[in-house]
C-alpha cells in the first residue's frame, strides 16, 4: 500500500531522532542527509523495519561538490552555430594536499520500498578524510557491490568493509579519478601503439588544454507560435 511522503517523512523523524535531516528537494521527492557515523545503523532500520522496507537499492553514485554552483567559463564571441571559445574565467581552486572540504564528496543513495511504493534518497557526505572514505553498505544491499566499485573508481572514494574494492570501468594502470572536478578534461595519459615494442604504451597527454563551453541556446523563429498557427490553418 502506497504511503504519502508527509507519512514517511514522520516515521523517519520519530524512528531516528534528529539522525536523518530533511533536505530541501525539488519535485516533492524526499531527501535526508546523515553522518557517516550512523549510515550502517540507519541503513539497516531502513531495509529490515516494517514501517519502511527499503529493500532495494535503486542507485549510488559519488558527487564532488568542488567549485559548485561556480562556472569556469565566459565567452568574448559567438557563432552562427550556436559555439563560442571559451576564455577562463578564473583557476579552480584545489583542495589541500592532505585534507579536503568536509562537505567537497558525497555518496547519495538511492532507495525504493516496494512495500510501501515510495523512494528516498539519502546524503552522506565523506568529511575531510584524504582519501574520502564511508563505510559499505555492501552487507545491507548487495546492489552496492558494483555502485561503490564505480564511485570509488570514478571519485577516489573507499567504501570501507567493501569486500572486492577495486576499479570496474578504468584499467588498473589509470592515473586519477575521472569524475572529480580538478581532473584534466584530456586526462593525465594517452594510449598509442608503439611498432617497436610491439604493444600499447602510456605517454603524457599531447595535446593542449581547453576551456568547453555549451552551446548556446536562442529563439528559433521556425518554432515561433506565429508559424504554427499559419501551417496548422
Amino acid at each position: 500500500m502506497k504511503i504519502s511522503h508527509e507519512e514517511m517523512s514522520a516515521r523517519i523523524d520519530a524512528c531516528f531522532d534528529g539522525k536523518m535531516v530533511a533536505d530541501s528537494s525539488q519535485f516533492d521527492e524526499l531527501t535526508f542527509v546523515l553522518d557517516q557515523a550512523d549510515l550502517i545503523e540507519v541503513s539497516k532500520t531502513l531495509h529490515d523495519d516494517d514501517d519502511f522496507k527499503f529493500t532495494q537499492l535503486i542507485d549510488l553514485c559519488g558527487v564532488d561538490y568542488l567549485t559548485y554552483g561556480q562556472d569556469e567559463w565566459i565567452t568574448q564571441s559567438a557563432t552562427g552555430s550556436g559555439f563560442s571559445r571559451g576564455v577562463s574565467r578564473k583557476p579552480v581552486i584545489l583542495d589541500d594536499a592532505d585534507t579536503f572540504d568536509a562537505k567537497r564528496f558525497a555518496v547519495v543513495y538511492h532507495l525504493l520500498s516496494v512495500e510501501h511504493n515510495i523512494r528516498l534518497r539519502l546524503r552522506v557526505y565523506t568529511g575531510s578524510s584524504n582519501p574520502p572514505i564511508v563505510p559499505s553498505v555492501e552487507s545491507i544491499w548487495s546492489a552496492a557491490n558494483w555502485f561503490e566499485r564505480e564511485a570509488f573508481d570514478m571519485f577516489g572514494i573507499l567504501f570501507e568493509g567493501h569486500p572486492d574494492l577495486r576499479r570496474i570501468l578504468t584499467d588498473y594502470g589509470f592515473i586519477g579519478h575521472p569524475f572529480r572536478k580538478d581532473f584534466p578534461l584530456s586526462g593525465n595519459v594517452e594510449v598509442r601503439y608503439d611498432a617497436d615494442q610491439g604493444k600499447v604504451v602510456y605517454q603524457p597527454v599531447s595535446i593542449e588544454p581547453r576551456t568547453l563551453v555549451p552551446r548556446v541556446i536562442r529563439d528559433d523563429n521556425r518554432y515561433s507560435d506565429e508559424l504554427k498557427d499559419s501551417t496548422d490553418g
